[in-house]
């Protein structure tokens, strides 16, 4: 069975699935997963496992007393010298059991007992200690600060000639560091100041003796693991067990929102064509069977193509222009103007009116008016002139009664010429006035 992968610390190394924990805990009652009471998910170290209310700590704690040179720790002998008082070396391994009930996650009470291993100039002896103490913490962590403050007895036994057997009573402060490393398991690391008198001061205790322990110890009384209630993540009311889609909020049968695969704004229930965009209320895009760029809702000739010509272009049926229109497209003969002007004679009255029937027995036709000229002149001259006269012809359309936006008007000056301009009948051609349907 392949070995899970281990996490790697300074001075010991821990299974990463001790980490583990499931996806919905909390941060005191470690609740299950609200779908699946197997998923587990790696959430940050410090989070993981937090002191609450009503826990025991039972444990193992080693380190090192570093007795103050002076400690009345003796048996008081007046025939001795010093009295009997011998120093004792430092530091002295010191080793112990503690026991701990925290009322609140932030306070408790604990009682220690421990073994001191003492060595003088003279002997050995045996050191002890026993008391008890508050503690308070800041339970918001796996890795929590904490302060205590107690009072302890410190006691010795040897033979006399030694130092005797003697007990003092030592209050005491200090702090430190627990890491629960896991739902059971705590690391403690503690550092305080014992203080005792004298041997030539037996009044007070000022005398400092540093302690300081590392120690593991077992965590029990934490809430059991809870179900939480079904869950429901996207909040649409199909809890996640039976939601097909349980990230996404959706609607019956199964959770899962409308889809609207072709975007056009019509749910796919709703859309004749879920995968082609299209306008309410089928959801279909607008047909053109006959390809002429006119959908089949408007078009009269869904089957056959427009015959783009100019005439009628927007019924999308096939046809052919007119004969009497015919006779209005490209060059109007009969149209004059003045020399070098751009003046209507009125001789070409005849033949405008006639293209004012055609117009208004044709109310769809529209119709391009160009001007040409000869290469008499400049260019630019040329250009201007053709432009002056399609726009007289335009104005005496409009005076007659037809829509101005039906007529549109260009010039071509000497650009397109349709015969020589070598002779007087050429050029007399070529000054010309042309209709072209739009």
């Amino acid at each position: 069975m392949a070995r899970p992968p281990r996490l790697a610390f300074p001075w010991f190394a821990l299974p990463a699935g001790m980490y583990a924990r499931p996806a919905a805990a909390a941060s005191n009652d470690d609740t299950v997963s609200q779908t699946d009471p197997k998923a587990e998910v790696i959430e940050p170290w410090f989070l993981r496992h937090t002191p609450s209310k009503g826990l025991l700590e039972v444990g193992l704690f080693g380190g090192v007393f570093l007795l103050n040179e002076r400690i009345e720790l003796y048996e008081v002998d007046f025939d001795l010298p010093l009295e009997g008082f011998h120093a004792f070396e430092r530091p002295a391994p010191h080793g112990g059991l503690r026991f701990g009930y925290y009322v609140w996650p932030a306070l408790g009470v604990e009682a220690e007992a421990g073994y001191i291993a003492l060595q003088s100039d003279v002997g050995r002896a045996h050191g002890y200690n026993f008391g008890g103490h508050l503690i308070a913490q800041l339970p918001r962590w796996s890795v929590t600060p904490f302060l205590v403050a107690g009072m302890s007895g410190v006691g010795v036994a040897s033979p006399r000639s030694v130092v005797g057997n003697d007990v003092d009573e030592m209050p005491y402060f200090g702090g430190g560091l627990k890491w629960f490393l896991a739902r059971h398991v705590m690391f403690r690391v503690d550092i305080r100041d014992v203080l005792s008198r004298r041997y030539v001061e037996i009044d007070r205790p000022l005398a400092s003796n540093l302690q300081a322990t590392i120690g593991l110890s077992v965590t029990l009384g934490r809430p059991k693991p809870s179900p939480a209630p079904p869950s429901d993540r996207d909040g649409d009311g199909y809890l996640d067990a039976q939601d097909a889609c349980p990230n996404e909020p959706g609607v019956a049968p199964d959770g899962c929102p409308t889809r609207d695969r072709d975007g056009d704004g019509i749910p796919d229930p709703n859309d004749a064509c879920p995968d082609e965009a299209g306008p309410a209320p089928s959801g279909c895009p607008p047909r053109d069977q006959d390809g002429d760029g006119i959908v089949d809702d408007v078009d009269r000739c869904p089957t056959q193509p427009e015959t783009v010509n100019g005439f009628q272009d927007s019924d999308g049926c096939p046809d052919e222009v007119p004969v009497e229109v015919q006779a209005f497209t490209g060059v109007i003969e009969e149209i004059y103007f003045e020399l070098g002007r751009a003046t209507i004679q009125q001789t070409s009255e005849a033949i405008l009116g006639k293209a004012v029937e055609i117009l208004n027995t044709y109310p769809d036709l529209r119709v391009e008016i160009s001007g040409h000229t000869d290469s008499s002149g400049t260019e630019i001259r040329n250009d201007q002139l053709g432009h002056a006269r399609a726009s007289s012809v335009k104005q005496w359309l409009e005076a007659h009664g037809i829509d101005g936006r039906r007529l549109e008007t260009a010039s071509r000056g000497a650009s397109v010429p349709i015969d020589t301009n070598r002779t007087a009948a050429g050029r007399a051609k070529n000054r010309r006035i042309e209709f072209r349907l739009i």
